[in-house]
């Protein structure tokens, strides 16, 4: 799946249009590398997204195509 659909789906990013935003601006690292919006997201991997002054970083549990809000949880863990 790529990053920035993950990112929307995940709920992490509200909107796919700002997760793309963020992606380009080289504020979303996977792995501890600066990602693309395109990059395929593949369960283990490291997200870091940097918001402003703080960073979040999640590891990927599960890559699922559609989520209804209450499982959006359950497809990442907070590091």
């Amino acid at each position: 799946m790529r990053l920035d659909k993950y990112l929307k789906v995940s709920r992490l990013i509200k909107r796919r249009t700002v997760a793309n935003e963020a992606c380009d601006a080289g504020r979303v690292m996977v792995n501890g590398k600066v990602a693309r919006a395109s990059q395929d997201v593949k369960v283990g991997d490291k997200i870091t997204i940097n918001f402003g002054n703080k960073d979040v970083t999640v590891e990927v549990l599960t890559v699922a195509e559609t989520v209804r809000k209450e499982e959006a949880k359950e497809m990442f863990q907070y590091i």
